[in-house]
């Protein structure tokens, strides 16, 4: 829903910002990689108990993720493998951070690190599934609890040291977005794919009869190929099962 509404201003806002690191000689992927360590960096803080400082974390780690893409598209290095990195790298941070709060978890209650790891386990599904829907041709975008909306509600919960409440209302979203993707793919399934119904769509060439030969033909190559075409039509008239040679 963020991603949808706020992102492209959000990026609009960074861009000097991206194109300045860009002639630094700083690639979308090093900021890939560095986000990543953030990510790692916000594990570690809140798993020790600095759960402050995890928020301050998780805000670096997605001004990274929003800047290696407005950096990539400004310098025109878009490209299926920076798009792939970029998005293994996500699923990579969202493990750690989400690893990091199971860790804080453990050292509250035995049961409570079993809400992270669900939370966890369905923001992977919520990725998945959208992946594997436009492997298949079809949609599947959109919902209350995409990334950008995780992040900010683990921003909020370890700065004002309220990750349990937020854990559960994440819970609640992130099953509700699954379910929600879920049944957005299964009804378009019943259609045939995007790129199906072009195939379907398609009108598929159809034998011609050669046609007179054009541009700067002289006329007697026109009344050679005329009087050849009559011909052939005319034997098929006579006989028309047997093959004419043209």
């Amino acid at each position: 829903m963020l991603d949808k509404q706020l992102r492209a201003g959000v990026e609009r806002g960074l861009g000097p910002l991206g194109r300045g690191l860009s002639r630094l000689g700083i690639t979308p992927d090093a900021l890939t990689v560095l986000g990543v360590l953030f990510a790692l960096a916000t594990a570690v803080a809140v798993a020790s108990g600095h759960v402050v400082w995890g928020a301050v974390g998780i805000a670096l780690s997605g001004l990274g993720d929003l800047l290696d893409g407005n950096m990539a598209r400004s310098s025109g290095r878009t490209g299926v493998r920076g798009s792939f990195f970029d998005s293994v790298m996500d699923r990579v941070s969202d493990a750690l951070v989400l690893g990091g709060v199971a860790w804080y978890f453990g050292r509250i209650s035995p049961h409570l690190p079993i809400l992270a790891m669900a939370v966890a386990a369905l923001s992977m599904l919520i990725s998945y599934e959208r992946a594997k829907a436009e492997g298949l041709g079809l949609i599947a975008k959109g919902g209350l609890m995409e990334r950008a909306e995780r992040y900010v509600l683990l921003g909020v919960g370890m700065a004002l040291d309220i990750l349990v409440p937020v854990l559960w209302i994440m819970f609640a979203l992130t099953l509700f977005t699954a379910t929600q993707r879920f049944i957005r793919v299964w009804k378009q399934a019943d259609r045939p794919p995007a790129i199906e119904r072009q195939r379907r769509t398609t009108p598929r060439a159809s034998a011609r009869r050669p046609s007179a030969p054009s541009g700067p033909a002289t006329p007697r190559l026109r009344t050679w190929f005329e009087t050849r075409t009559a011909r052939s039509d005319g034997a098929r008239r006579l006989h028309p099962t047997r093959r004419v040679r043209p």
